[in-house]
């Protein structure tokens, strides 16, 4: 009994302890991300990036419509009615998913 009520105390004193420099940790890191994201050579990059990615989105665009329209026309274009059923068969089945033994 007096094993458990050690192991116990030990445990307790540890979380504690590991709290307390768990949060001192934390309040650093909160601290330097802070200092990171309001330094103005950091804020200035951040725009810059910013504006490159608003200036090459039409150019983006255009190459993944390019490639969307390349990956249709090998695939065989795309079905114009909508029907997500193309084969009859797939409807008109009893039980799509049987169960049991199977071959």
């Amino acid at each position: 009994m007096m094993k458990k009520m050690s192991l116990l105390v030990a445990g307790g004193i540890g979380y504690v302890l590991g709290t307390r420099a768990g949060r001192e940790r934390y309040e650093q890191i909160k601290g330097l991300a802070v200092k990171v994201k309001d330094n103005p050579t950091v804020q200035e990059k951040a725009h810059q990036a910013a504006d490159v990615a608003k200036a090459q989105a039409p150019v983006v665009k255009d190459k993944v419509t390019g490639v969307t329209e390349a990956a249709k026309s090998k695939v065989g274009g795309s079905r114009s009615d909508g029907d997500p059923f193309p084969d009859e068969s797939l409807l008109n089945q009893e039980d799509p998913y049987p169960r049991g033994n199977l071959p």
